[in-house]
């Protein structure tokens, strides 16, 4: 009987080895999935697709880690009514169980104060130097429109952290970045992990389907573009520390991206929010998705063809009440089109909406229910406005009795 040959003993003995490698790899990635399946807050199941939260940075249950409420705003009258409902439902919600809110900023990057630097915490930085919004449609505005409405006003967001970042005195070791049309409808508790931030998935940023545009901020020794992860930069908890980091990183992709005529005209209004995605990627950080994050009220955009709307408030922490909402009396939405029954934010750009809003006829949503009812009874009262003169100086008087006290 011969004997075996040894490369014939070598390349079994390899075989084997692989085979054995690729068996223990299956049984660790199937139980590694497993744990990747969480809870959400209403008790259901979903697969988070962008990173399993490691066992040794999870907090513990009863462990309080607050995060600084930090919200980006102008001097226009329309950032201001919206702050001002902003920071009234912060300091309704921040001491409840189950709130790790901490301090509160408005970071106000119109480079001057504003009549609301008493009311609401407020830190004044600098906007970007003139033409720097890289706005390439700056003619084709009519003359009426003021020269602050036109350009680009969002590329400030990321120029306004950098500036808090480094003059500000922060206590909390976390923030979470927010925007004035944000309302706390339940306690939010701090949903980060160590170095890994949590954020909102917004379901029209899809890095792969931009690969090629992309590549031109991300480069391929930085992986696959999926590695960009689908959110914005609002609403993320996130280590102050990291921020620091990634924050001249994002203000420097975005004035990029704008200044690259393929990239703006693919990303448009939402180029900024790429731009933070993008520069959180270089820097390998990824974020824990979370659904229950924000609720999107209404979405009516008309190329938002199926988007996944959201009827009910159920545990979600924040309502988003960017998007215009028309129904007729019957409580069908209706789309494109000026409902009989209508509230958009943009229709208050000079003023904020009247204290007697009417409520939504019956069938609508319970999620639009319960925002009109939050700023009928609470939060709207506090406005009262009249403009006095050309120049909008606004008389404020406060009607509700518990604000005033």
């Amino acid at each position: 009987m011969g004997r075996a040959s040894p490369l014939v003993l070598v390349t079994l003995v390899l075989g084997f080895c692989f085979a054995t490698y690729n068996l223990v790899t299956m049984i660790m990635h199937n139980r590694a999935i497993s744990k990747w399946v969480e809870d959400d807050a209403n008790g259901g199941i979903f697969f988070d697709p962008v990173i399993k939260m490691p066992e040794n940075v999870r907090k513990p249950k009863n462990a309080r880690l607050p995060f600084h409420v930090a919200v980006t705003a102008t001097d226009a009258t329309y950032s201001q009514w919206q702050c001002r409902i902003m920071y009234y439902w912060y300091k309704k919600k921040k001491d409840l169980p189950g709130s790790d809110m901490g301090g509160f900023t408005r970071i106000l990057h119109s480079g001057s104060p504003d009549n609301f630097m008493d009311e609401i915490p407020t830190i004044v930085v600098d906007p970007l130097p003139e033409g720097l919004d890289r706005n390439r449609h700056r003619a084709a505005f009519s003359e009426k429109i003021p020269l602050s409405y036109q350009g680009y006003i969002v590329l400030n967001r990321p120029w306004a952290f950098v500036q808090w970042l480094e003059k500000a005195t922060i206590e909390e070791d976390y923030i979470l970045m927010a925007e004035p049309d944000h309302i706390f409808i339940n306690p939010l508790p701090n949903l980060a992990s160590g170095g890994f931030p949590a954020a909102f998935p917004f379901f029209y940023i899809k890095p792969a389907d931009y690969g090629k545009v992309l590549r031109k901020f991300f480069p391929e020794e930085m992986g696959p573009v999926t590695n960009i992860d689908p959110i914005g930069n609002s609403p993320v908890i996130i280590k102050k520390d990291l921020l620091k980091k990634i924050a001249p990183t994002w203000m420097n992709v975005s004035l990029k991206m704008k200044d690259d005529p393929e990239t703006d005209e693919a990303f448009g209004w939402v180029l900024e929010m790429y731009a933070y995605a993008v520069g959180s990627a270089l820097h390998g950080v990824q974020h824990i998705l979370r659904k229950d994050f924000m609720l999107q009220v209404w979405q009516l955009e008309p190329y938002f063809s199926k988007p996944p709307w959201d009827f009910e408030i159920g545990k979600k922490f924040i309502i988003h009440y960017t998007y215009g909402c028309d129904y007729n009396m019957k409580g069908e939405l209706m789309y494109g089109e000026i409902g009989e029954w209508r509230f958009d934010k943009r229709s208050f750009l000079r003023g904020p909406p009247p204290r007697n809003l009417s409520l939504p006829p019956p069938g609508v949503p319970e999620s639009v229910f319960a925002l009109l009812d939050f700023d009928e009874h609470e939060a709207w009262r506090l406005f009262s406005v009249r403009f006095v003169n050309l120049n909008l100086m606004l008389s404020m008087d406060f009607v509700l009795s518990e604000t005033s006290q």
